[in-house]
């Protein structure tokens, strides 16, 4: 889209809808693209969740995520895909 010469709205707005991407990630998407670094795979359509936990276990996530400079969502995303991987293969 960037090589067609078109702007930056138009490209985000067509890359959100062709990919069902929210227009904000479309942004990233394009940005990482005008620096020509290898570009992220697209993500999954995704659903909210919401979920109660001990108020120290989910203090300790924040903090985590801070450290790792990741989302909150991205640690649990990949401590619930770890956790089923190994429940897979146990069972």
């Amino acid at each position: 889209m960037l090589a067609k010469k078109i702007g930056m709205a138009e490209a985000a707005l067509a890359l959100s809808r062709e990919s069902g991407l929210s227009l904000r990630q479309a942004y990233r998407y394009l940005e990482v693209a005008k620096r020509k670094e290898p570009l992220l795979s697209v993500p999954q359509p995704s659903v909210t969740l919401s979920l109660k936990m001990p108020t120290d276990l989910a203090q300790k996530l924040q903090a985590h995520a801070a450290a790792s400079r990741l989302s909150v969502s991205e640690v649990m995303r990949r401590a619930v895909a770890a956790y089923l991987a190994s429940v897979r293969e146990d069972g």
